[in-house]
């Protein structure tokens, strides 16, 4: 419905308020919005007054004159054809008796005298000016932070409240929680902090700026700032990892061949990285070169320790890190502080080990795998060590390698290759027809044994731990399903494809409305 009305109320003199311009252009100046924000909070506090006075039931509005500071307040009542509110509209035909030409739509209007603003309307007007221009200051704020997340500001302490500090950031107030500060640093009010802006997000109170100490990404940060050939790109931060306030890993990578990545980092006499631990409060830092190769970045993120052999699992991302028996404590590092920063740094688990421990397991491995193929294969001690050395660690490896391969391991002929092989296949096939039969006997599903990825082994350790049908294999976690399976069977990927496959068949409609079949891996 279109609505006119006249611009100005008539029939009433107005007087120039020259006080309210000064008053609106010093607001927005000392808050740093816009003078049309204040304006409005002014003409809404002026016509929250009007309608205390005249009715909150009437359409009470007030303008103020942007040029020279006048004050109109006028009662609006809207023409329609059928009333529904007494205090706000009116007839066509009472309407022509204010206005002859009054159409359908429009607003009338009836001037009203100035409010002689009291004690108590002077004070409801003034709440409504404070609270409009403080959600005025906080959009601004959120405006101009919003694309500001990632950056590192300075501030001055303003006060703190058990333990959170409320930082000045001079156009803005930001909040540093008492988890964000760096262990045993204490803050008093005019302390100059520098921090990094992790969060800006609207909350029902208002616009909220967080600010951080201990966020990886604020150690990065001061590195750009103290080194120039980080800011200037030539050297880049790949990874960083920290205790904060005990410890940190940062690794660095040089796009110069020239360059040596650590070297400019460390800067002259240690200047550049100690003006870095001067401002975490003494945190040590280790520097360390990035690499693309996992085993050789890992090696450098264990430093200061030494390694000496690693042997990677890549599917599950888990490295285990041999070490001289001397140097077990300094790998592992206080309370497990080393060790856990370069797991955190290389986003690998790092499993260490001693040479005489790994020794030791090694030989352990040789003798159950030897003491399996001389059981099941009915060989003697010489050829089981023969298969075991040439990594044969499983009848599987045996019973499915090309028989080519098998004679060529010294001492082998074709012959004897092939009756291995024969042995090992027998010995399986008659392993899945129990497990097979003990599956059934235990009551899982054919429809858990057509889950692909699912070996006779598994099934039967499903049955024995009570997962017998497609809700009972959907209802665990990947890491449940781990568990269950034999040791090393099992990656967490294939777990988690199985487990999802079992639950397909939950959300067939959605599926088919879709146009979708279930993924099964």
């Amino acid at each position: 419905m279109a609505a006119r009305k006249k611009e100005k109320p008539e029939e009433r003199t107005v007087h120039a308020r020259p006080e309210l311009l000064q008053v609106a252009d010093a607001v927005a100046r000392d808050k740093g919005i816009e003078r049309e924000e204040v304006f409005l909070a002014m003409e809404q506090a002026i016509q929250k007054a009007g309608r205390s006075k005249y009715g909150h039931e009437h359409d009470i509005r007030a303008a103020i004159d942007r040029a020279n500071g006048a004050i109109t307040l006028a009662r609006y009542s809207e023409v329609v054809e059928t009333i529904e509110n007494e205090f706000t509209q009116i007839t066509p035909a009472q309407a022509k008796k204010l206005k002859s030409d009054a159409q359908v739509g429009e607003f009338l209007i009836d001037p009203l005298p100035p409010i002689e603003f009291g004690r108590i309307a002077a004070q409801t007007a003034k709440q409504v000016i404070v609270q409009k221009v403080r959600e005025a200051e906080r959009k601004r704020q959120f405006e101009e932070y919003k694309d500001r997340i990632g950056e590192v500001v300075n501030g001055l302490v303003k006060r703190v409240e058990y333990g959170n500090v409320i930082v000045d950031l001079s156009r803005a107030e930001a909040l540093l929680k008492r988890d964000e500060t760096i262990p045993r640093e204490h803050f008093n009010t005019g302390d100059r902090v520098r921090a990094y802006i992790m969060d800006v997000r609207e909350e029902p109170r208002g616009p909220q700026i967080f600010l951080s100490r201990t966020h990886p990404q604020f150690m990065a940060k001061l590195f750009a700032q103290e080194v120039p050939e980080i800011y200037d790109g030539v050297i880049e931060i790949k990874a960083v990892a920290r205790d904060p306030g005990s410890r940190a890993k940062i690794a660095v990578l040089s796009h110069d061949s020239g360059i040596d990545p650590v070297g400019p980092c460390i800067g002259m006499r240690g200047s550049r990285v100690q003006a870095v631990v001067g401002e975490l409060q003494g945190e040590k830092i280790d520097i360390i070169q990035w690499s693309a190769d996992p085993a050789t970045f890992i090696v450098n993120a264990l430093s200061p320790a030494e390694v000496a052999k690693v042997v990677l699992d890549e599917e599950r991302r888990r490295i285990e890190v041999v070490v001289p028996d001397e140097q077990l404590s300094l790998a592992i590092g206080r309370r497990g502080q080393n060790v856990r920063l370069a797991s955190q740094i290389s986003g690998w688990d790092i499993d260490i080990l001693t040479e005489a421990e790994e020794s030791e397991r090694r030989q352990e491995e040789i003798r159950s795998r030897s003491k399996l193929f001389i059981e099941v294969l009915d060989i003697d001690e010489v050829i089981a060590h023969l298969l075991v050395a040439e990594g044969f660690q499983t009848l599987e490896d045996v019973a499915f390698v090309p028989v080519e391969d098998l004679a060529e391991i010294e001492g082998f002929e074709l012959e004897v290759a092939t009756e291995l092989r024969q042995r090992a296949r027998d010995y399986i096939t008659k392993r899945d027809e129990e497990l097979e039969k003990k599956r059934r006997e235990l009551g899982v599903t054919d429809e858990v044994a057509a889950v692909e990825g699912m070996t006779p082994v598994l099934l039967a350790a499903l049955g024995e731990k009570g997962v017998k049908s497609l809700d009972d294999l959907g209802d665990l976690a990947g890491d449940e399903l781990m568990e269950i399976a034999p040791a090393g069977t099992l990656s967490a990927e294939k777990a988690d494809a199985m487990i999802m496959a079992a639950r397909a068949h939950w959300f067939p409609a959605a599926e088919a409305a879709a146009g979708e079949t279930p993924k099964t891996d």
